[in-house]
């Protein structure tokens, strides 16, 4: 079984015109079409079983909007789950935090670079304060993010540590790009070891086998979770590169699906 813990898909009538944005920002090339049957498409190619799609809320006013969107997604079938989005200035967060909760959602994503704060911001904390208590998950863009180049990265290590520091530990938070993306070795001297998890998506090709290897035996086989940023990686491409690095078929299952079967609840 395979789990894809890291996607991106968006409505039909505004996909490509949202991917090809996205795109030119990032100066990245899609896989898919960012599309509901695009991403089904590309999981049945590489023998993805289940894909968990991470809504980015850019404006307080889209809350509601993507809710239903990702609401729709949830009814289709059992293949995608679909996480909520909420955003930091947002109006009484507690409140759409337990409608979130309340409408059978396993989690949130924030994205503090298009969301415009940084990661240990108060309001976040705040928010990350009450998706603990409702024992929500918390997926957050973590380092570099490539539309957002020569800007400070907004969450760093450094400031995820202040973060767990500041809610007592949150073990239902999800560092996508393997804890911080192109922040490899902060990652490892910082991170690695902390009650989180890190997903891989999008890094695979830049931190290297060697990297991985050594952030995996600091962190743990049982805290990594397999992602792809789809439609910006391809499936079957990131699970060849999980296979090519020699792991015991044990390490290779719990970051491939147990992992992220445990913390969705499935």
């Amino acid at each position: 079984m395979v789990i894809d813990f890291h996607t991106h898909i968006f409505p039909d009538k505004i996909a490509s015109a949202t991917i090809e944005a996205l795109s030119k920002n990032a100066s990245i090339p899609p896989h898919s079409d960012g599309t509901y049957d695009g991403l089904i498409s590309k999981m049945e190619r590489a023998g993805v079983d289940i894909s968990v799609n991470l809504p980015v809320v850019t404006r307080p006013s889209q809350v509601d909007s993507i809710m239903r969107f990702s609401s729709e997604i949830n009814s289709k079938s059992k293949r995608v789950i679909s996480f909520a989005g909420i955003h930091p200035d947002s109006e009484d967060t507690d409140a759409i935090l337990e409608n979130i909760k309340q409408n059978g959602f396993l989690g949130i994503k924030l994205h503090p670079d298009y969301q415009g704060a940084f990661f240990d911001d108060p309001r976040y904390i705040r928010i990350m304060k009450k998706a603990k208590e409702l024992d929500l998950i918390t997926v957050t863009h973590a380092g570099l993010d490539g539309a957002f180049v020569g800007q400070e990265i907004k969450c760093t290590p450094t400031r995820v540590l202040r973060v767990l520091d500041a809610l007592g530990g949150y073990d239902k938070l999800v560092l996508a790009h393997m804890g911080a993306n192109e922040l490899f070795n902060e990652t490892l001297s910082e991170l690695a070891g902390e009650n989180v998890y890190f997903d891989t998506a999008y890094v695979l090709p830049t931190l290297g086998q060697e990297m991985f290897a050594r952030i995996l035996e600091k962190h743990g086989e049982d805290k990594i979770l397999f992602a792809t940023d789809s439609p910006w990686q391809d499936a079957l491409e990131q699970i060849e590169i999980i296979k090519s690095y020699g792991l015991d078929n044990e390490t290779e299952n719990k970051i491939f699906c147990e992992n992220a079967k445990r913390l969705l609840k499935l």
